[in-house]
């Protein structure tokens, strides 16, 4: 009897392993394929973030005066496109260099808006921008032009994307102010299909009226 006991004992002993077996491996091979699903997440992710154009507009110094003398510190505009119509601004600060740009860089991804263009090349007409003591004024230009536009101006432009393009900053030559009031030109930008969706008119007959204008002018 007690033998009997004894062999019931280790059997069900055995059992027991094998279902802990069979648990574990599926456990580890849960493990094993959440592990593949994150690391191809990460790299979507990353190859995503790779066709962004970032362009670094200015870094600047900062001081704050604590007990012991001054703490520095360092503030970064970062400009970031895809080269395709969307483009972003963003700043950060941090005591390190590195970690300005990686902060702006991440705020400007955020905040990332889409401009539309002329034949993907250059801006629909002519707008003005303002932002504090920053104005600017944006023009279209024909092909093989080129971004006339300088510092802070141009790096929003190719980030963006555009090819030809003639602007001016008739204002303050801080480049926050800039890039703000050229942020603020572009939004005020209205393809034809935008001006027919809101007169519900079709493009033809706005693209027409457009070629009038001017030689109505000229009469």
């Amino acid at each position: 009897m007690a033998e009997h006991d004894e062999q019931q004992q280790g059997e069900s002993q055995e059992a027991r392993g094998r279902g802990r077996g069979r648990g574990g491996e599926r456990g580890e091979r849960g493990r094993e394929g959440r592990g593949r699903g994150d690391g191809r997440g990460r790299r979507d992710r990353e190859e995503k973030d790779s066709d962004l154009i970032d362009k670094l507009v200015h870094i600047n110094r900062v001081a704050k005066v604590v007990k012991g003398g001054r703490r520095f510190g360092f503030a970064a505009l970062v400009v970031v496109g895809d080269g395709n119509g969307r483009v972003g601004f963003g700043h950060g600060k941090a005591r390190e260099v590195p970690e300005a740009i990686r902060k702006a860089t991440d705020d400007a991804k955020k905040a990332m808006i889409r401009i539309p263009l002329k034949d993907g090349r250059t801006i629909h007409h002519e707008v003005r921008g303002h932002h504090g003591a920053g104005k600017v004024l944006v023009r279209p230009a024909p092909a093989g032009t080129g971004i006339i536009a300088g510092g802070p101006m141009r790096a929003v432009f190719e980030a963006l994307g555009v090819g030809d393009v003639v602007s001016k900053s008739l204002g303050t030559s801080n480049p926050y102010n800039m890039v703000r009031a050229t942020f603020d030109a572009l939004k005020n930008q209205q393809s034809p299909r935008m001006v027919a969706q809101r007169r519900g008119r079709s493009v033809a007959e706005i693209l027409a009226r457009r070629e009038e204008a001017p030689a109505a002018t000229e009469a």
